[in-house]
């Protein structure tokens, strides 16, 4: 990052209700491409917005199975983004619990509310969409581009305290929704090894165990699962578990839980896209055994 310091910047304290602090628009402390990877994610979340909505509203091709649109392939590939298929519309094979109360609606219109609550209210996605989208702030000593004040800040800073961004306090309860879901996935992975009335692996079982596995990353390297691993605990020695839990898994992995929100983000995209591929037989599921 090259850093220009024309004039000495008076620091402007951080409080609620308080001046939104930052630079002044007539202090360039920056003068890199700072705005390259803040573009770079706001092209890459509305390119998944858009893949979401399409898949969501597509309702079909979202099963290859014994009774789904593949009958010469036996497997058993139900897409992450119909994951539970509980409606009356699921393929026989793929239906989650009782099924039939609840009309034809397209299943993904029902089960991501819960997933895509978690990634928006993530702690990464926050700093994400906020610079990307909001420019509040576009990036570190940049002015905030939608500021109302002459010298680049807003009149206020009111944090997340207020109507809308007060819900994104709702991101540790959707984290316990999350972990049932990472569950649901790792089901689905495991059923991915099965082909008729045996068990075997093709391409597609890989993807869908790599999928569970990055979910599962994403999910136990969570800022929420970090804190309710190590947080409240004055001493680490009186809860040894905890600790080790904390210090060997949660931390290493939230140490990179931005490459990890983004792998599992594609990677959910991907699976699907698999198994439409497959369901549609456009392509051919390679089978090793």
């Amino acid at each position: 990052m090259s850093v220009v310091q024309e004039n000495p910047a008076v620091p402007i304290p951080v409080e609620i209700g308080g001046v939104r602090a930052g630079p002044p628009r007539s202090q360039i402390l920056r003068r890199d491409t700072w705005w390259f990877w803040p573009g770079v994610q706001a092209l890459g979340l509305l390119a998944f917005v858009g893949y979401g909505i399409w898949t969501a509203f597509r309702g079909d091709f979202y099963y290859a199975g014994t009774m789904g649109h593949v009958s010469s392939l036996p497997s058993h590939y139900l897409s992450p983004f119909y994951s539970p298929c509980f409606v009356s519309s699921c393929p026989t094979d793929a239906v989650w619990g009782p099924a039939g109360g609840i009309g034809t609606v397209s299943p993904a219109l029902l089960v991501l509310i819960f997933p895509m609550g978690f990634r928006v209210t993530c702690y990464y996605y926050r700093k994400t969409y906020y610079r990307s989208f909001w420019a509040s702030p576009p990036a570190c000593a940049v002015a905030d581009v939608g500021s109302t004040q002459p010298g680049g800040m807003r009149s206020k800073y009111s944090g997340e305290t207020r109507f809308p961004l007060i819900l994104q306090n709702a991101h540790r309860y959707f984290w316990y929704v999350a972990v049932i879901f990472a569950g649901i996935l790792t089901w689905d992975a495991i059923e991915a090894f099965r082909f008729g009335s045996g068990w075997g692996m093709g391409l597609g079982t890989l993807i869908f165990v790599v999928n569970a596995v990055l979910i599962w990353m994403y999910t136990a390297g969570c800022h929420a699962c970090r804190h309710l691993c190590g947080g409240g605990l004055r001493r680490f020695s009186n809860a040894p578990v905890r600790h080790t839990i904390w210090r060997r898994i949660v931390t290493p992995l939230n140490e990179h839980h931005q490459l990890y929100a983004w792998m599992s983000l594609i990677w959910i995209a991907w699976t699907d896209l698999y198994v439409y591929l497959v369901a549609t037989n456009t392509i051919h599921d390679p089978r090793f055994f």
